[in-house]
């Protein structure tokens, strides 16, 4: 099974010690370091030289590890330079306007992950688009980069941009999360996200409503500003038991199908055909791959308390 499963992105600034030493504790299954939104720009220059470290303690609960920089010309190639070290798996590149700047980007990566022994393509990119330039551009920008793995939109920027504010249902955002979803599902991306805005953190019926939209429409996974956020991200993004039971059943009916030389056959009173077989096989695909995925975080983490001596 090679099924990389993202279904929570656990936010956190990395200039927070205590964050970053407990996010391995959380259950997420990606933590992000952050060096944008959540450092004032008074420390950017003292929180790059936290990251090198922060990389080894987020990952031990088995968690992917990314990085989110600043997009900005004066800040890129540094946050750039301090997050390209062994055990990073994602760069996370906001406000992205255009395909050049993700090319310049893999450029240096892939000259820094040369540089300091890291496999030539073990780095992706994930690419926040948070304006309609952005969106404009959308499947430039998706191509510009063999790196490339994840796509999503950030609904306050994007509101920003579009001059309104954030509603509960995420309508205004709609449109733009609904063609990342559909270019990245074309070109074989992982489209991440919720249909709403993260800034509620305490609201989690809201939160979990935003996460269902987002999940129907196609997205894989969502991002979160708060631990509590992460069991609701996990449950959302997965099959439900229900489903998996039924996805097992029209699986192996249908394939017992073929052996006996059809291609229709009856489950539940529902008819199957190559559609509906095909469906319920990613279903039951990806809920062996959330398995095995939990069997690695518990790993992870039982190994490093047994490091610790209990």
């Amino acid at each position: 099974m090679n099924q990389i499963i993202i279904r929570s992105v656990l936010i956190l600034p990395v200039n927070n010690r205590r964050f970053v030493e407990n996010a391995y504790r959380r259950g997420a299954d990606a933590i992000m370091l952050d060096l944008e939104d959540s450092v004032p720009a008074a420390e950017k220059d003292s929180a790059r030289k936290l990251v090198k470290k922060s990389i080894p303690l987020a990952a031990r609960g088995g968690a992917q590890v990314q990085v989110r920089v600043n997009s900005e010309p004066q800040q890129l190639a540094a946050d750039i330079d301090a997050a390209v070290h062994p055990g990073l798996d994602v760069i996370v590149l906001p406000k992205v306007e255009s395909a050049a700047l993700v090319k310049k980007v893999d450029r240096q990566v892939n000259d820094l992950a040369h540089n300091r022994g890291i496999k030539p393509d073990r780095i992706k990119l994930s690419l926040v688009i948070e304006s309609p330039r952005g969106l404009l551009d959308l499947q430039n920008i998706a191509l510009a980069s063999a790196r490339t793995m994840f796509m999503s939109v950030g609904p306050e920027d994007y509101c920003l941009a579009l001059g309104v504010e954030p509603s509960s249902d995420g309508i205004e955002i709609l449109f733009a999360l609904s063609k990342v979803i559909t270019v990245s599902k074309a070109l074989g991306l992982r489209p991440i996200g919720l249909l709403g805005s993260l800034a509620g953190f305490r609201d989690l019926e809201g939160f979990t409503r935003a996460a269902e939209r987002a999940s129907q429409l196609g997205c894989e996974g969502g991002v979160c500003i708060h631990p509590n956020q992460v069991p609701i991200l996990n449950r959302v993004f997965a099959p439900k038991t229900e489903q998996v039971d039924q996805a097992r059943r029209i699986v192996e009916a249908f394939e017992n199908g073929l052996s006996a030389g059809t291609a229709a056959v009856e489950v539940d009173g529902r008819m199957v055909d190559l559609t509906v077989y095909l469906r319920a096989k990613m279903i039951f695909d990806r809920a062996r791959a959330i398995k095995e995925l939990e069997e690695k975080k518990a790993k992870a983490l039982a190994e490093w308390v047994n490091r610790q001596g209990g």
